[in-house]
């Protein structure tokens, strides 16, 4: 009986967290974003690993958690200015992989064509850098801050990033496991010919 309250008090606790995160989901602090993060402190997890929520982030977690104060680990990145990326248009050879690495859509473009970053939209994550192979990624001082209000806004475009991307492998999974049958009769069958085959090739050969 007491595990459930315990349970309720750490979900009200990664609830308090999460509202608190800036919501970058940089993955800096190491783990997959903000969420995952409040609950990796809710659970115990040290309270100085937010980079872009900087000091004064950690000062808030301290109250929140009830835990000493301590500096920013800096094996988990540097506080700094926000930072946009910016796409060299010239450059961009249009393989969508940093639209797929982008966390909260903030770049528009299709494959074989031009992408672009929506500066407004930006986290400054610095996630779509890595993988592009032409490096025409570069991030830049925004020349703004991140508040709150970018903060909600961002957390809203990654939920809906994040159900999109589900509805997508819901609804390919049974045409997944409908070419995987197919796939699986077709070798059974061509498997089942290439013995009959055998068998003529071997009566044929025993009757000369």
């Amino acid at each position: 009986m007491s595990a459930q309250p315990h349970m309720q008090v750490s979900h009200a606790l990664a609830e308090a967290i999460d509202a608190q995160l800036p919501q970058t989901q940089c993955r800096r602090c190491g783990c997959d974003g903000c969420r995952p993060y409040a609950e990796a402190v809710a659970a115990g997890a040290p309270i100085n690993r937010c980079a872009p929520g900087g000091n004064a982030l950690v000062a808030t977690l301290a109250d929140l958690t009830g835990r000493p104060l301590a500096a920013l680990d800096p094996g988990f990145g540097e506080a700094g200015p926000l930072a946009v990326a910016r796409i060299d248009e010239a450059a961009c050879i249009g393989c969508t992989l940093c639209i797929d690495a982008c966390p909260v859509d903030a770049i528009v473009g299709a494959a074989k064509r031009m992408h672009t970053v929506v500066a407004a939209l930006c986290t400054g994550c610095g996630l779509c850098v890595p993988p592009c192979p032409v490096d025409c990624i570069a991030m830049l001082r925004a020349g703004r801050s991140w508040g709150r209000e970018d903060a909600r806004a961002a957390r809203e475009r990654y939920d809906a990033r994040n159900d999109r991307i589900a509805r997508s492998k819901a609804s390919a999974a049974p045409h997944a496991t409908a070419r995987e049958e197919r796939a699986r009769r077709q070798a059974v069958v061509a498997t089942a010919l290439a013995r009959a085959r055998a068998r003529r090739a071997a009566y044929r050969s025993g009757r000369k």
